[in-house]
C-alpha cells in the first residue's frame, strides 16, 4: 500500500512538473473583433494548431485611396458585394507587380464591408495546413469571413499546397458558404516551374499537351475563380498616386521641384508604384515638417 501511495505521488509530481511547460488552454475567439490573425501553437495540449487572434487596431483603408486600378477595384468590390448579400461569389487571387495595391485593396474591402458583416482573416503561407480547422470554427457563424493570404507562393513539398486546395476546391465535406479566400502574389503560377517540366510535354500535330507536372501547377491557380492582374505604374500615374499621398500629409500643390524629387526617390527605389509614392510622400512630408520646427 504504501508503496503504492508513493509511486502515485511521484506520479502527481512527474504532472505537476509537465504541466509547467505546456501551453496555457486556447480562450474561445473574440468575435465582436472585425480582424484577426491565426496563430499557429505547436504545444502538446493543442496538438500543433492555433488559435484566433483579433487584432485591436486594423489598418483602415479607404477605397478611394488606391489609384491606377479602377478595374481590379470594381471587379473586387463587386464580387464581395455578392458575398456579403449571401450570393454566389468566387475566391479571388491578385497577382502582379509589387507595390501595386494588391493587400491594400484587399484590406480597405474590411472598411467598406465591415458593417455588412464582413470580417478578415491573414493566415501566413506557413499556416495555411491549418485551413480546414479555421474553416470548422467559421462554418456556423452570421458573419462573413474573407480568409486572407498575402504574397503567396509554394516551393514543390510544401504542405500548405494541399490544404489550399481542399479550402478552395472542396474534399469529401462541401465548402463553408460564409468562407472566401482572398491571396496575393507576385507570380499567376504559384508554385515554382523548372526547365525539365518541359521534357515531359506532348506535341500531338499541331497541338501542345502540358505535362502532368505542369497541370498539377496551374491547377492551383485555376481554383481562384476570379484573377486579377496589376502592373507597375507609369510615371503620370506614379505621379498622381504621389500628389495624392502629399495632400493627405498637407502639402497641398505638387510643385517642379516636388515632382523631381519624386522621380529622383523612385529611381533609389528602382520601381514606380503606389507603395514608393506613399514612401516618398511621408518622407517629403517628414522632410518638410522638421524644417518647420527647427
Amino acid at each position: 500500500m504504501a508503496n503504492i501511495e508513493n509511486l502515485i505521488s511521484r506520479a502527481e509530481s512527474l504532472i505537476n512538473k509537465l504541466e509547467a511547460f505546456l501551453p496555457a488552454p486556447v480562450s474561445a475567439p473574440d468575435w465582436s473583433a472585425i480582424a484577426w490573425r491565426w496563430v499557429a501553437t505547436h504545444g502538446l495540449s493543442t496538438q500543433g494548431r492555433g488559435y484566433l487572434q483579433a487584432v485591436p487596431h486594423p489598418h483602415h483603408i479607404k477605397l478611394d485611396d488606391i489609384r491606377n486600378v479602377d478595374e481590379q477595384k470594381a471587379e473586387i468590390v463587386r464580387n464581395t458585394e455578392q458575398f456579403v448579400n449571401g450570393l454566389p461569389a468566387n475566391n479571388v487571387l491578385l497577382t502582379g507587380a509589387r507595390g501595386t495595391g494588391k493587400s491594400s485593396l484587399v484590406k480597405a474591402l474590411l472598411s467598406q464591408f465591415s458593417k455588412q458583416g464582413l470580417r478578415l482573416i491573414e493566415v501566413d503561407k506557413q499556416d495555411l495546413v491549418a485551413l480546414p480547422d479555421i474553416v470548422a470554427l467559421l462554418r456556423n457563424r452570421p458573419e462573413y469571413f474573407v480568409i486572407f493570404c498575402d504574397d503567396l507562393s509554394f516551393e514543390a513539398s510544401d504542405p500548405g499546397y494541399k490544404a489550399l486546395k481542399v479550402v478552395l476546391d472542396g474534399s469529401i465535406s462541401a465548402t463553408s458558404d460564409n468562407v472566401m479566400v482572398y491571396a496575393t502574389s507576385n507570380r499567376r503560377h504559384l508554385m515554382p516551374e523548372f526547365m525539365s517540366e518541359n521534357l515531359e510535354t506532348q506535341y500531338v500535330g499541331e497541338e501542345i499537351r502540358p505535362g502532368d507536372t505542369t497541370e498539377e501547377k496551374v491547377s492551383l491557380s485555376e481554383r481562384f475563380g476570379i484573377w486579377l492582374s496589376f502592373y507597375a505604374f507609369n510615371q503620370d500615374e506614379y505621379l498622381k498616386v504621389a500628389q495624392q499621398w502629399l495632400k493627405h500629409y498637407g502639402i497641398k500643390k505638387m510643385t517642379d521641384d516636388i515632382q523631381q524629387a519624386a522621380l529622383s526617390f523612385s529611381h533609389t527605389r528602382g520601381a514606380r508604384s503606389g507603395r514608393v509614392a506613399y514612401q516618398f510622400a511621408r518622407d517629403y512630408a517628414g522632410r518638410v515638417g522638421l524644417s518647420a520646427k527647427r
